[in-house]
């Protein structure tokens, strides 16, 4: 296992952020898979989750399993990570610019542009090669101006060859989900069932630029821009994996899903090795654009009806909003049915805030598809 540092911009005198990466295995051997937690730096569980992980893959490693190349960025947002106010960690934002840390990564389509066209061939392997050279390039052509620029960057310059590129987040309270892009449901689905995922949502472009699909949205858009001229793989199956809900940091859970990140790791022949038996998949997938996101009516208490992986049916009460000084109680009712896979936290809500998120069937929005 080797340990590499990588320097952040210094955004003020004095003062200087690093960011860690763990490399196990051999690069070239194999596939490269690429695992990070905590972008969003008040989501812990997943940094749970990589400290058990590193544990296997360095047993696994010491034992001359490992059949590629791993990269775990187990503190994937220093900056985050050190934003407090008042004993209160507040890591989805940066203070500096108010930007999601999970959003305005690269466009590999635009930076590749035409000129990609040149090194493409009819070969699906070599136009992979050619392709990833490009990104390569274009990546170092990039000048991060402020510190969270050079963040992005270093993510994107760790996990840009990756065959399998896997986020690490949470929710308020949520059973575990994972967002990923269509194109990659078939990789996905091994990993949604190892990991017992009770949600999965999908998308061709959600919007905002997400480190997920930066990574491999460019790779369907390429192949069906060039589709009966090149074959381009979908060289990339990148995922953001939920890991349940804020609170969700225990070692036995914790240790369980490395495990089966494992399983999932065996199963692409990253790890040698017959892996387990998929288990039964525990939901169908969904369209992101079939979510329901639940909003308060007006201010007030918050009741639950209902808990996370309760399945919904549309027009079922699932929450009540209570005003206490004129005793009003409105039923807040879904729409569409299926599981309800995420709520907030907070138990008084002013008017309009989301209360909960429950996976429809049946795409019905458009456009933007992400949360702020």
């Amino acid at each position: 296992m080797e340990i590499r540092r990588h320097a952040l911009l210094s955004p003020s005198v004095g003062t200087r952020r690093e960011l860690l990466s763990f490399h196990y295995g051999t690069p070239g051997t194999g596939q490269k898979v690429y695992l990070q937690a905590s972008l969003h730096a008040d989501e812990l569980p997943g940094m749970l989750v990589l400290h058990h992980l590193k544990q296997r893959l360095a047993v696994l490693e010491s034992q001359g399993q490992l059949r590629g190349e791993v990269v775990v960025v187990p503190v994937a947002n220093p900056i985050g990570l050190d934003q407090t106010l008042m004993h209160g960690q507040l890591g989805r934002f940066e203070f500096a610019s108010s930007e999601n840390f999970n959003r305005h990564y690269p466009d590999f389509l635009a930076l590749l542009g035409e000129g990609i066209v040149a090194r493409l061939g009819p070969d699906a392997e070599a136009n992979k090669r050619a392709i990833r050279a490009a990104m390569g390039d274009a990546l170092g052509r990039i000048k991060p101006a402020t510190e969270l620029q050079s963040l992005r960057h270093i993510l994107v310059s760790l996990a840009y060859d990756a065959d399998v590129v896997l986020d690490l987040h949470c929710d308020f309270e949520a059973v575990l989900h994972v967002y990923t892009e269509t194109p990659c449901l078939e990789q996905a689905e091994p990993l949604c069932r190892y990991l017992g995922a009770q949600a999965v949502l999908l998308a061709k472009g959600s919007g905002g630029a997400s480190f997920d699909e930066a990574l491999s949205g460019h790779w369907w858009q390429l192949a069906e821009r060039h589709a009966g001229r090149y074959p381009i793989p979908q060289a990339c199956f990148s995922a953001t994996v939920e890991l349940r809900g804020n609170t969700d940091v225990y070692h036995p859970v914790a240790g369980q899903d490395a495990d089966n990140l494992i399983a999932f790791l065996r199963h692409r022949g990253v790890v040698a090795g017959d892996p387990p038996a998929l288990p039964t998949a525990l939901c169908e997938a969904t369209p992101l654009a079939g979510s329901e996101t639940l909003h308060a009516p007006h201010a007030g208490v918050v009741a639950f009806h209902r808990q996370t992986g309760d399945y919904i049916e549309a027009g079922e009460v699932v929450v009540d909003v209570i005003d206490p000084l004129t005793d009003t109680v409105t039923s807040v009712t879904a729409s569409v049915s299926g599981v309800l896979y995420a709520r907030g936290i907070v138990r008084y809500a002013t008017t309009g805030m989301d209360l909960c998120k429950v996976a429809g069937k049946v795409a019905f929005r458009s456009g933007y598809l992400l949360s702020a």
